[in-house]
């Protein structure tokens, strides 16, 4: 239970007004204390002046009068039973009191504190020393006592009795007293109680967030967080919530993600060992026949032979070639090196390279190109890459007689490059999935890609460095156009 926050909260809250409480009622008892003295004190400043001046307390010769005395005593025992009587001589020694016999333990008292109490600047309350005990003062009263105009002694009067020291004796006889420690004590609990409450308040959306975390935790960090709106007080709990929820989100699409990527890299393993399976084996099997049948081969099928062990050997470097390229690509270090560069010349250099393959085939490639085209800034090798790529896909997938064109366009704050033809068209239902790696669109009566399926994910890769996306449109029987564009320099 001590655990949570809450109940530790509470807890310090407790130790909290536990110790000031204690101070309170500590300061409340010594402040009543010294303003019962020095209201005492203010209030029976002159009564020893008052008894010395109503009757004779020293004769003439110095010797105390018993009468004189014994008539106070016993008025003031029955005026104010608290109150104690001593006469001092000048050097503060007690000569008579009006205690019982064997109380008096101080024989002497700080004549220093009379002469302070007997001043007319003297700053009350001044305690004197207790003759009935050894290590206390208290508020007295005291006059000098003169004969025939000289000092003879002091007449002292404590004003509080011992009864009066203790606490409970104090509490017992003080209303005001009283009534302030309750009053202290219940405004402790009052703010004992509201704080409680308070506490309970401010960590109730912590704790919500505490079970939230809790659930997330429990669902295998699978599940969505479901919060209300954490926008009302604007506090750190609030920011910590709004973070909470942000992180799940995307530790739930971090998870998708791995999982998607696992499924990918599984699908690649079996993907990249189909591909090299199969010009391997065709290149093994050619290889073993020429072996085989060595010296039994005319001329002709040898280099038939040869040719296609030559073209599996080929297709194998350029499916690992791809898949190099491919992975250095999408490696988290890869970055573009842009520079700015007049995007029209790098395409016709581009197109120009493919027009011996375009005779071959009988196909037509044509450039489109206005006069005013601005500078880009890309990868200029990475670019070329994506459209040798592009423009090579389009004569792959064109008949004899057809036509490939690249078309570039300027639109506002970028340039788009189009790459048409005129070839057999990708089904709806494939062409969201032909940029994915090993992925080959199988059209009736076209001849198997020899790129192994990667050309069109490097160049997805490549214009999504370049912060773009390629996009493709096609229509079954009429030809497949694929769009992207550059920033302008």
């Amino acid at each position: 239970m001590m655990r949570s926050l809450h109940a530790r909260l509470v807890a310090v809250l407790l130790g909290l007004l536990l110790f000031v409480g204690a101070v309170l009622i500590v300061v409340t008892l010594y402040s009543t204390r010294r303003y019962e003295e020095e209201v005492v004190q203010r209030l029976n400043r002159s009564l020893a002046a008052n008894l010395v001046a109503e009757d004779v307390l020293l004769d003439a010769d110095g010797e105390v009068n018993e009468n004189a005395l014994e008539h106070i005593f016993h008025t003031l025992m029955i005026i104010n039973p608290n109150i104690e009587v001593y006469l001092l001589d000048l050097e503060g020694n007690v000569v008579q009191h009006s205690a019982d016999e064997g109380e008096v333990v101080r024989n002497r008292i700080d004549i220093d504190r009379i002469k302070a109490f007997l001043a007319d600047d003297a700053k009350l309350p001044i305690l004197g020393d207790d003759p009935l005990d050894a290590t206390k003062r208290k508020p007295f009263s005291a006059s000098p006592i003169m004969v025939e105009d000289r000092y003879e002694g002091y007449l002292y009067v404590v004003l509080t009795s011992q009864a009066h020291d203790s606490v409970v004796q104090r509490l017992r006889g003080s209303h005001i007293l009283r009534l302030t420690l309750f009053t202290i004590a219940a405004a402790l609990l009052a703010a004992a109680a509201a704080g409680v409450v308070l506490f309970s308040h401010l960590t109730r959306r912590l704790r919500t967030l505490t079970g939230v975390m809790n659930d997330f935790r429990r669902s295998d960090l699978t599940e969505p967080v479901k919060m209300e709106s954490t926008t009302v007080y604007g506090d750190e709990i609030d920011s910590l919530a709004d973070t909470f929820t942000v992180m799940s989100d995307r530790i739930i699409q971090q998870i998708k993600t791995l999982k998607q990527t696992d499924g990918l890299r599984r699908e690649l393993v079996a993907n990249v060992s189909h591909d090299l399976r199969t010009p391997l084996a065709s290149l093994t099997g050619y290889i073993e026949t020429l072996q085989l049948k060595e010296g039994r081969l005319t001329e002709k099928e040898r280099e038939q032979y040869l040719a296609i062990a030559r073209r599996q050997s080929d297709r194998l470097g350029t499916l690992v070639e791809e898949l190099f390229e491919l992975a250095r690509l999408e490696s988290q270090d890869m970055a573009p090196e842009l520079e700015p560069f007049p995007l029209p010349e790098l395409v016709q250099d581009i197109v120009q390279g493919f027009r011996l393959e375009a005779e071959r085939k009988n196909i037509d490639i044509e450039l489109q190109r206005p006069d005013d085209v601005p500078l880009v800034s890309a990868d200029i090798g990475l670019i070329q890459r994506a459209l040798q790529n592009l423009i090579g896909n389009a004569l792959t997938h064109t008949d004899d007689g057809g036509r490939v064109t690249v078309a570039i366009e300027p639109r506002g704050s970028r340039v788009a490059v189009l790459v048409a033809d005129t070839g057999c068209g990708i089904p709806d239902n494939e062409l969201e999935q032909i940029f994915d790696r090993f992925y080959q669109a199988r059209t009736q009566g076209q001849p198997q890609p020899s790129a192994g399926g990667l050309g069109l994910a490097i160049v997805k890769r490549i214009v999504e460095l370049h912060g773009s996306a390629v996009e493709a449109a096609s229509t079954v029987g009429e030809g497949t156009v694929f769009t992207f564009s550059l920033k302008t320099a």
